[in-house]
């Protein structure tokens, strides 16, 4: 028997004992223990067709040393998968909530409202689609620089399902409005509570294969990935403290309350960016750029000072969210002093991406891959001036609460997070199923430009209508009275949001693309393509 008969069958007993307490429970308790239900038979059934009910004696077989050493590259292949996958359904549902904030008509009561669907957006976008690449990715880079098997056994695929089991979990809660309903409408307290267990397992995959390893050295990525792992737990864990009313219900209180709750979410918030979409993604980087540009590291020694000093200031810099409201002026300026120091480490780091490609940037001309990751060191480098610049108190007087914010985000998320992301997946694909190049390299030239026209498109047109936004909202007149009325101010964005749609869908169409190039290379086929970048010019004589 391959697995034992109670590990295959627990799913069923959780659900049954799940069940029986929600006969009792609220109806959204109870239809969410639906969706669980549908998600633990669905994985049951998958484990069902792969048993051997037969007793077999592999157990007393020794593995040859070759299959000894094989890295664990299975539930990579899953995690790319689900990467692509979630690209496509986060960026999607974003193209509709930005169709619905340009046609308001567009908003259908219950279920598919603004209100519900922009955290099943950006939890899609940032925790599926990110989360999904830094776990696959983290688990690829930690076996290759460490020369181990991921540490656990099948413990990996315990991460990978588990994981997208709480992804699942969570948008539905979103959809049918369980959740905190706190400024991140983060899920309620079981999903929360499932999180933890996954996440622990995680850190002891990558931690435990870190113990094991052959290579004396540990890689500068690998430091950049345990962080992430590490911070984003302890923020997890802080942030979601909460008294659930009962055991069979939906609804609970958090532990904080008042400029206290705002502090922790903002710490929160802002630390699950520097971890989560930086921290994470720089390992990504240290390891992806310098393999696909087939160079080392500019500075190994740079990356070091990159990597302390973005983890000590970054966990200061939450409270620049919070000017001008409640919180002391002393916590705000802190938050602001330490924002402005975190353009040194990330411009160290962006110039040790760039710099890495030193003596190979002809490749620019005929690989889009490292063209896309150029372009994300290049989006981190701008987004991480941005970022300190509006923390600025001045500054932040007119960018707070205005599009600005949300063209700053976006253009880091899409232009830093987005397209490392895919350079890393074009990077896996074809080695992960043993393939001797993509399907097309046409396609991903197509995605890049699609993906940078979009992001441009978006992050420009957020620009102005954030300044406007604000330059509307502190007009006065003679007398000492508002100009525009707030209904006004909203009017005034229409063209603004229709373009933004349209930059978002170009993005889209570039990730559509991407799956289908990504499809085919599993497949296994190739597109006959003429070299990129043409022959060189023939040389002239002098005359």
């Amino acid at each position: 028997m391959k697995y034992g008969k109670e590990i295959v069958l627990l799913p069923l007993a959780a659900f049954a004992a799940l069940a029986g307490a929600a006969l009792g429970a609220d109806s959204a308790f109870r239809a969410h223990m639906w969706v669980l239900f549908f998600a633990l038979a669905g994985g049951t059934i998958v484990l069902m067709r792969n048993i051997s009910w037969a007793e077999s004696n592999a157990a007393a077989i020794p593995l040859r040393s070759d299959e000894a050493e094989t890295y664990m590259d299975g539930p990579i292949r899953y995690g790319a998968i689900a990467t692509v996958f979630w690209a496509v359904v986060g960026l999607a549902v974003g193209v509709f909530v930005a169709l619905q904030l340009a046609y308001p008509q567009l908003n259908f009561e219950p279920f598919l409202t603004f209100g519900r669907l922009r955290p099943l957006h950006t939890s899609a976008v940032i925790f599926a689609f990110g989360g999904n690449a830094l776990i696959a990715t983290s688990f690829y880079c930690v076996q290759r620089t460490c020369r181990a098997r991921l540490f656990g056994g099948n413990l990996a695929w315990f991460v990978f399902w588990g994981y997208n089991l709480f992804i699942i979990m969570a948008a539905t809660g979103y959809v049918l409005g369980i959740t905190e309903s706190r400024e991140y409408a983060e899920p309620e307290w079981y999903v929360d509570i499932w999180l933890t267990i996954v996440w622990v397992c995680y850190f002891l995959v990558f931690f435990g294969t870190i113990l094991k390893r052959k290579e004396p050295h540990i890689y500068v990525a690998n430091w950049f990935y345990l962080s992430f792992i590490v911070t984003i737990a302890m923020l997890h864990i802080v942030n979601n403290l909460s008294m659930p009313v009962s055991l069979i219900g939906s609804k609970s209180y958090s532990l904080f309350a008042g400029v206290q709750d705002a502090l922790t979410q903002w710490w929160y918030g802002h630390n699950a960016v520097g971890f989560f979409l930086t921290a994470g993604f720089l390992g990504m980087m240290y390891y992806f750029v310098p393999k696909q540009a087939n160079r080392p590291v500019y500075s190994y020694r740079l990356s070091i000072v990159h990597f302390w000093a973005l983890i000590f200031l970054y966990i200061w810099a939450g409270p620049h969210h919070l000017h001008y409201t409640a919180l002391p002026d002393w916590a705000q300026t802190l938050g602001m002093v330490f924002s402005i120091m975190l353009w040194m480490p990330s411009w160290g780091g962006m110039i040790n991406g760039l710099m890495t490609l030193s003596g190979a940037w002809d490749k620019l001309r005929t690989d889009p891959i490292i063209r896309m990751m150029v372009m994300a060191v290049a989006f981190y480098g701008m987004s991480t001036f941005e970022g300190p610049m509006m923390s600025i108190k001045s500054v932040n007087s007119l960018s707070h609460y205005t599009d600005w914010t949300i063209g700053h985000v976006h253009s880091g998320a899409l232009g830093w997070v987005g397209m490392i992301s895919f350079g890393a997946i074009y990077f896996l694909v074809p080695r992960l199923w043993k393939r001797e190049r993509l399907y097309s390299i046409r396609m991903v030239s197509w995605h890049f430009w699609l993906a940078t026209i979009g992001i441009v498109i978006y992050a420009a047109v957020m620009w102005v209508s954030g300044i406007q936004q604000g330059l509307m909202w502190r007009e006065y007149d003679d007398q000492g009275f508002l100009v525009y009325t707030f209904a006004e101010t909203v009017a005034a964005m229409h063209p603004y949001y229709v373009l933004r749609t349209l930059g978002g869908a170009l993005y889209l169409l570039g990730a559509v693309i991407m799956a289908y190039n990504v499809y085919m290379t599993i497949r296994g086929y190739v597109r006959e393509e003429a070299p990129m970048g043409g022959k060189a010019p023939a040389l002239q004589p002098a005359e």
